[in-house]
């Protein structure tokens, strides 16, 4: 089951490799966009961590059979977590690519400057400029202060499933660190993390995602 990054959805390259690396091998697979994203019904601005969480356990519980392997990329990376939390006895492992747990703090509420902190609390939302659209970004207070109570890496993680972690070292957008961190988290011992020198925050070239494939197998 494949869990897409913020903003991105279910029609993206490591989406469709994994779509017909599962057809080869005969696998099961499901791939779905949150709400506000790709072809789900609702706007993004209104959706929060805690909202996507509930739409990646509703397709765990009514759409997705047996043992599940997790894939998360980026944002999906902590909404596998979380997931996996929630639904301990159907994960039989988790793979995370430039995961990215408790990004709307770490990664955007500690790097906004004064003035933007205040113009997010007096209007309640950003505009920030995208790597990968021409379109900004909406970040939303409510997506802040939501996330807040999904937080994930100031404690014990309790996943006892294998856990791999790929990440690339040239990430502008999620630093490889993070992975380490999440790797210390985790209270399994069965975790690796996978650091790919020259990868970017995508980890969708070919190369890319031959590791992806092959770490897969190596689960099943």
């Amino acid at each position: 089951m494949f869990l897409p990054g913020f903003r991105s959805d279910m029609a993206g390259t490591k989406a469709t490799f994994l779509d017909d690396f599962c057809a080869a091998r005969d696998l099961a697979y499901v791939r779905f966009d949150y709400s506000g994203h790709g072809e789900s019904s609702g706007r993004f601005e209104d959706g929060t961590i805690g909202c996507w969480v509930e739409d990646a356990i509703a397709i765990i519980d009514a759409a997705a059979d047996g043992p599940l392997i997790l894939v998360g990329s980026s944002m999906g990376g902590w909404i596998m977590l979380l997931a996996a939390l929630a639904r301990p006895d159907r994960i039989a492992g988790l793979v995370g690519v430039a995961p990215a747990p408790d990004f709307t703090e770490a990664l955007i509420w500690h790097h906004l400057r004064d003035e933007e902190r205040d113009r997010l609390a007096r209007d309640g939302r950003l505009q920030m400029p995208s790597d990968y659209s021409e379109e900004p970004t909406i970040i939303t207070r409510t997506l802040i202060e939501e996330g807040r109570r999904h937080l994930l890496l100031s404690a014990p993680i309790g996943i006892r499933r294998p856990v791999r972690l790929l990440h690339g070292m040239a990430d502008p957008d999620v630093p490889h660190r993070l992975s380490l961190e999440l790797a210390e988290r985790i209270v399994s011992d069965d975790v690796r993390v996978v650091l790919i020198k020259d990868g970017d925050h995508r980890l969708s070239r070919a190369e890319d995602l031959a590791l992806l494939g092959a770490t897969i197998e190596e689960l099943l």
